[in-house]
């Protein structure tokens, strides 16, 4: 388990965590080691996402870095976008899906690491994305102001709402049968059989992060020192605790054998671990925590599960009812046909083998860059 974190100061942060058998009396001991520390980009971090390979961060230097976190090297850079890189998200093992400030949502290819598809997908910026359990649909969320419904497996709009305010968070429930979008300090709760709000949770300051303990039960955290914790069928706030000493940024939660996880990170540097009771009344108890020194922006967490079981968007294996079946491979050739040629260019992927430092002396970006020269300047002559 490796808890993944970015800065404001642009680096990113990587801790192994240890769990300790428990001794007499006393629960579990869980500890996070410091791993790596990385320096590849050249502005701040603002998205990080990881499934049961990698982990992909984006910034505001409008790139997309890969981390090969079983080998425990840089695998490259995606240079598609031409804005801020402000949401990412994976399906399974084979695909990731990104958005930015450029109005661009991109579905990228997470083996070959080709752009399948790019869509223009907001006039303004694309501010968050999800995509739905079934992988079948993704709702996102721009500047604006209009919540669109996308069609995954056809790869095309298949709905806009128009919405009085930019949102700027939308995230679906665990079963998929409910959808909430954050605009500033309240939260929309939508359910999927009528699209219409079913009612409204109101936080006391700005939302900075959300994320669903359970399909009713939602997380949510702010420009405070507070997480909340809500029902989103009867609109109450069921408890409440003090996480941070400054704002809190990005929150995840996991299940795992014998406990279900949140991790926070805030403005403080620190990143915490708390493992939550069964009746969610009831305040987490604090786990574990590190303190990075820095402003933290974004959080994940790699589980080393191996292969995940939703490995691949639907076109590659959940084919319509009106479409033939088809093979992995032939799916993945329609998938690239559908996308125009410029989009399915490899030159969007930036080839290198980067070990991230041990410790926490960060890798200068400039080392990165001749890095990647030095590996175009290989293939050429091969």
């Amino acid at each position: 388990m490796e808890l993944v974190a970015g800065s404001y100061e642009q680096v990113l942060f990587g801790f192994t965590v240890h769990r300790g058998p428990a001794q007499s009396g006393h629960r579990e001991t869980w500890t996070p080691v410091a791993d790596f520390t990385h320096h590849a980009h050249t502005a701040s971090l603002s998205a990080v996402a990881a499934n049961n390979r990698y982990v992909v961060t984006g910034s505001k230097d409008e790139t997309i870095h890969i981390y090969d976190m079983k080998k425990k090297v840089e695998h490259g850079a995606l240079v598609h976008h031409s804005g801020t890189v402000t949401c990412l998200k994976f399906y399974g093992s084979r695909h990731l899906i990104s958005g930015a400030e450029d109005g661009l949502i991109c579905v990228w290819d997470a083996k070959k690491w080709e752009c399948l598809k790019s869509i223009k997908a907001h006039r303004g910026h694309v501010t968050f994305l999800s995509i739905h359990p079934s992988g079948k649909l993704a709702l996102s969320v721009g500047t604006d102001k209009t919540l669109r419904t996308w069609n995954l497996v056809e790869g095309r709009s298949a709905f806009i709402k128009n919405i009085k305010q930019n949102a700027h968070i939308v995230e679906w429930s665990p079963n998929g049968e409910k959808y909430v979008v954050v605009v500033m300090n309240k939260v929309d709760v939508y359910h999927l059989d009528t699209a219409s709000v079913s009612g409204t949770l109101t936080n006391g300051k700005r939302i900075s992060a959300v994320t669903f303990l359970s399909d009713s039960v939602l997380a949510v955290a702010g420009d405070e020192e507070v997480v909340r914790f809500f029902d989103c069928d009867s609109l109450v706030c069921l408890c409440e605790f003090k996480a941070h000493e400054n704002r809190v940024k990005d929150m995840v939660s996991f299940e795992i054998p014998d406990h279900h996880v949140l991790v926070t990170a805030s403005n403080d540097g620190f990143i915490k671990m708390w493992t939550l009771t069964q009746d969610k009344k009831a305040p987490p108890s604090l786990l574990c925590e590190t303190n990075t020194g820095a402003r933290l922006t974004c959080l994940g967490v790699w589980l080393d599960r191996g292969t995940d079981e939703k490995s691949r968007l639907p076109p590659a294996t959940e084919p319509c009812p009106d479409q033939p079946k088809t093979t992995e491979k032939e799916s993945a050739d329609r998938i690239q046909d559908e996308a125009s040629a410029p989009n399915a260019e490899k030159s969007d992927h930036t080839g290198g083998s980067q070990q991230p430092t041990k410790g926490n002396s960060p890798v200068p970006a400039k080392k990165r860059k001749m890095a990647n020269v030095s590996e175009k300047k290989r293939k050429k002559k091969m």
